[in-house]
């Protein structure tokens, strides 16, 4: 099937599987709706494809795909769900949907296994094991797509790690930099509500509140450039036979909100402790 944003030729596997064999199924392949989480059972109303097929596609539940047979007929077969899946392409359909689009009486022609030790080592020792049975005309293994996904997945890591790094950073300095330049512009008039029996406290947040809103409003704004910035990396990074999740969790809201709460309570205390300290008569004779 030709796809993707380079109308690229993918690699579909296609399992037929028999009405007796689909809860064993779930043990090995889980058909499970992403959002939902709804089960998928295979039925006579279609197919069911993986969802990353389905986004390079442009395909919804309900519509129709076309595939060959090995005459090269095409074939119609209408989607009746899609499933969650991170690592390649996939069709699943039932005895009954299988002899009805290509009529015939589906052939078993493979066996899928889980091994119980899922060592790299292990996984090609087995390979090497079937190979050399005269029954077994291949195997097919996710061991190196696993392997792809995780380098992809740590070098982004590594390289969130610095931007994490350098955007905590970034965001001391310029909440720093931009309460000490409030500060020094406004001491007069900081020094007279202090001379008119304001508290200490009072002083602070007088001119400390703005950093305050300002910093929310960032927070808030943030929020919604940084997720359509992760939808974009979503769909931009992988490879096309590879989905990232696109869901986000709380704590990813959750830290980076506190990471600036924790910046602006210290930097609160550091200009409560500085304008302690300041001879507010002193800045009342000062010439600006």
């Amino acid at each position: 099937m030709d796809v993707g944003s380079n109308n690229d030729r993918q690699d579909i596997t296609t399992l037929v599987v028999n009405d007796k064999d689909q809860k064993t199924l779930q043990n090995y392949i889980k058909l499970n709706h992403r959002e939902t989480g709804q089960k998928l059972d295979l039925t006579e109303k279609g197919i069911i494809i993986s969802e990353k097929l389905a986004d390079l596609a442009g395909i919804s539940v309900g519509d129709e795909v076309t595939v060959q047979n090995s005459q090269d007929k095409d074939i119609k077969l209408k989607v009746a769900g899609i499933s969650e899946m991170y690592m390649g392409h996939f069709i699943f359909m039932n005895e009954s949907t299988y002899k009805d689009a290509f009529g015939k009486e589906a052939s078993q022609n493979a066996t899928i296994l889980t091994l119980k030790d899922h060592s790299d080592k292990n996984v090609e020792q087995t390979a090497s094991r079937f190979m050399s049975l005269d029954g077994v005309k291949g195997d097919v293994q996710n061991t190196t797509l696993k392997a792809q996904i995780k380098t992809i997945v740590n070098s982004l890591s590594r390289v969130m790690g610095v931007l994490i790094d350098v955007s905590i950073l970034l965001a001391f300095v310029v909440l720093f930099n931009l309460t000490n330049i409030n500060v020094a512009e406004r001491i007069r008039e900081l020094s007279t509500i202090k001379v008119l029996g304001f508290f200490n406290k009072e002083v602070t947040l007088y001119i400390y509140r703005e950093t305050i809103y300002l910093s929310i409003i960032g927070i808030l704004v943030e929020f919604g450039l940084g997720l359509g910035l992760h939808q974009y990396m979503v769909d931009v990074i992988p490879p096309e036979n590879i989905m990232f999740n696109p869901n986000l969790g709380w704590l990813i809201y959750a830290v980076p909100t506190l990471v600036i709460i924790i910046i602006l309570t210290g930097l609160g205390i550091f200009v409560n402790q500085h304008l302690k300290k300041v001879n507010m008569l002193e800045a009342l004779k000062s010439v600006e």
